[in-house]
């Protein structure tokens, strides 16, 4: 039966039970009596969508906590061995496939290196589907105990009724590669496994968001630094934050040729792969044959020696301008966006560090308007290199949560995979 707004019975004990499941998540250990206030439920409530919750092996007692004057509370928690997620980084150097609990416990990992066959579609998909047969072996966890799969991918995620995930990504050269179709057709998975297939910097700041720096903000916008360059925003309005191409803002007119064909993107000054280049343009040696991490940590020992070295002038030059392009750059988001915080991941941007933040703070403040400017906070993430791969976990998990922790939700005519 329908209430006059629309919303049926199932519904509500739905809401019920996610309001709950999202309430010992991220503020457990709590006791029935918090639980409440906390959620706006009547104690009738709690204690209805608590037994089932507990039956269903989603949630179990944690200890017990004195209360004033009467019995000690019970504290309940959401139960890690719940349920299970795999989160998988498309990165470029490397496929990372790891295996969570509930509560995003990393059970397993592996990684497989890209540097010979770049993103060619098959040598990725093959990769996806060994690595999540290698972390289920490893974890002696059956398929069909997964919540799902999430994925983060570099380029733009769009879905089609027939092919599901399909990936845009002009810069590694895939055209509509219908990822998602060619997963369940290679992955020895279940029908019943969802694929949640997003862009890696969303990915990104989801966890942040969830689990990271950005954790409380209202506004706030995740920036991913690798070879390439993405960001995520994340608002009040839109939960799960929205992915932006911000790596191909344009910086210099008529400048450098970006990956992605066009002329002056902030990626071929600022991603990793660029960023060396420049260094070897204006003169510097970086190392042959290496990956882009290490060139890119030897750009950086140049530039900040060990103690009694001198530093090299043209790599420092090169960080300097590299801070100016990433400011500006950074100045747009804040004059469009108006964030709150503005926080720096992957692994190029880790390794930058907080040596590179007060200048790339400096030319923000420099070309961004005052008023945003000054309200704005530029940090680096918290989560390390792991955050995309705990962000792309954390898809499969937001959805298990917006079911009320149904792990079937087909029979109520949802989607779980849509995005």
């Amino acid at each position: 039966m329908a209430g006059r707004n629309g919303r049926t019975v199932r519904d509500l004990r739905r809401g019920n039970r996610t309001a709950v499941l999202r309430r010992l998540y991220f503020d457990g250990p709590m006791s029935r009596f918090e639980l409440g206030p906390a959620t706006g439920l009547s104690g009738g409530s709690i204690s209805n969508v608590v037994g089932e919750l507990v039956e269903d092996g989603l949630v179990e007692e944690a200890g017990t906590v004195e209360s004033d004057g009467g019995r000690p509370r019970t504290l309940l928690r959401v139960a890690p061995a719940g349920g299970h997620m795999i989160g998988v980084d498309v990165g470029e150097t490397r496929v990372r496939v790891e295996l969570f609990d509930l509560t995003l416990t990393e059970l397993a990992r592996t990684e497989r290196p890209l540097e010979h066959h770049g993103y060619d579609v098959e040598v990725v998909v093959g990769h996806i589907r060994d690595g999540i047969a290698e972390v289920l072996a490893d974890t002696d966890i059956a398929p069909e105990q997964l919540l799902g799969v999430g994925i983060g991918v570099p380029g733009i995620v769009a879905r089609t009724p027939e092919q599901g995930a399909v990936v845009h990504g002009q810069t590694i050269g895939w055209d509509a590669v219908p990822l998602e179709s060619l997963l369940r057709s290679t992955c020895e998975l279940p029908d019943s496994v969802p694929y949640f297939i997003d862009n890696g910097a969303h990915t990104l700041g989801q966890a942040e968001l969830w689990f990271g720096a950005g954790r409380g903000s209202r506004n706030a916008i995740v920036v991913l630094f690798g070879s390439g360059i993405g960001a995520c925003l994340v608002t009040e309005e839109v939960e799960y934050g929205r992915p932006l191409e911000w790596g191909h803002v344009t910086v210099q007119v008529r400048g450098r040729r970006c990956r992605c064909g066009a002329l002056g993107c902030l990626e071929a000054y600022a991603g990793a792969g660029a960023l060396v280049d420049r260094w070897r343009e204006a003169g510097g040696r970086p190392p042959e044959g290496v990956d882009e991490e290490t060139a890119l940590a030897a750009l950086l020992a140049a530039a900040h020696p060990a103690e009694g070295a001198g530093a090299d002038p043209v790599a420092l030059a090169v960080l300097e301008e590299t801070a100016e392009y990433v400011g500006a750059g950074l100045s747009d988001l804040v004059n469009l966006f108006q964030p709150e915080r503005i926080l720096i991941g992957g692994w190029a941007g880790l390794q930058l560090g907080t040596r590179f933040l007060p200048a790339v703070r400096r030319y923000a403040d420099a070309y961004a308007l005052r008023h945003p400017a000054e309200r704005v906070s530029i940090a680096l993430g918290k989560l390390g290199p792991d955050a995309v791969t705990v962000g792309a976990a954390s898809l499969p998990l937001a959805d298990f949560f917006a079911g009320g922790g149904r792990r079937d939700r087909r029979s109520e005519g949802v989607d779980h995979r849509a995005q």
